[in-house]
């Protein structure tokens, strides 16, 4: 097999398309299987992976929360979405030789300097205030951008402009360009 054909960078028209079909696979199979449409996102995988390690730490809390009882921790296509898109993404950047391993990226060594520590903790943080975001708003950028979007869904277009906005401000004040 030539690995080189997985060192080129993908065309954004067909990353598009893929993940176009991706998407109405999903319902489509979901519909089938299962009776219930479900749509491509993130966010619910992560309060069931969260689920999942408290269940081994203090399982009753699970059986007596409701938020855990409506997003029960399973292994689902989700979960498996999301671990592809790591593993993917890994396979992906080894292939192409464009992986290497970074504890703090050059933009942010020149606003904020050398400490791994600070990048660490700056980087939970800010997973933490984005993942409330997501569960506060019921799905992720990835939920209400992509399968809001593509059904149309006022409330997706206007999730994914103020995800953009915020993003866009974020980087303004972060990083001074």
């Amino acid at each position: 097999m030539n690995i080189s054909i997985f060192a080129a960078r993908w065309n954004p028209y067909v990353a598009g398309a893929l993940t176009g079909i991706l998407a109405i696979l999903s319902v489509a199979v979901t519909t089938l299987v299962i009776d219930k449409s479900m749509y491509l996102g993130a966010s619910t995988t992560f309060v069931r992976a969260a689920g999942y390690v408290e269940q081994v730490v203090i399982p009753a809390n699970v059986e007596t929360n409701e938020y855990l009882k409506k997003n029960r921790p399973r292994v689902d296509w989700q979960m498996m979405v999301v671990i592809g898109i790591f593993v993917g993404a890994l396979i992906s950047a080894r292939l192409g030789r464009s992986a290497k391993l970074e504890t703090v990226p050059p933009i942010w060594k020149e606003r904020f300097g050398t400490s791994a520590t600070l990048r660490g903790v700056g980087a939970f943080i800010g997973g933490m205030i984005l993942m409330f975001g997501a569960r506060l708003a019921d799905g992720c950028p990835s939920g209400h951008g992509l399968s809001g979007n593509m059904q149309l869904a006022v409330s997706g277009l206007l999730a994914l402009v103020f995800f953009m906005v915020g993003g866009i401000i974020t980087a303004h004040l972060l990083y001074k360009k």
